[in-house]
């Protein structure tokens, strides 16, 4: 895979700018996560969790299962901008 590649397309972060986390020593998915935002889009991570999973897994040297998995916070419920300029109700 190109270096250039987009890792997470959520916040544009590249495949070279993960590896350089993971040489950083930033060498889980959390780390990473807090210090790039990967996976912190409104996909929550689903495709490029497990993508700086295998990357961390490959510096490593370790197996895939080996790694702890991210903490996924979904949004809990969508809401209309107009929601929000009303006053922030929610129907129910």
């Amino acid at each position: 895979m190109d270096e250039n590649t987009i890792i997470c397309r959520c916040s544009d972060i590249t495949l070279k700018e993960v590896r350089e986390l993971i040489r950083n020593g930033y060498e889980t998915v959390e780390e990473i996560k807090r210090i790039s935002r990967a996976g912190m889009g409104p996909c929550q991570g689903r495709t490029c969790s497990n993508l700086i999973l295998r990357e961390i897994a490959a510096f490593k040297g370790v197996d895939i299962s080996e790694l702890g998995v991210a903490t996924s916070r979904p949004m809990v419920i969508g809401i209309k901008l107009d929601q929000i300029v009303q006053g922030g109700c929610i129907d129910a």
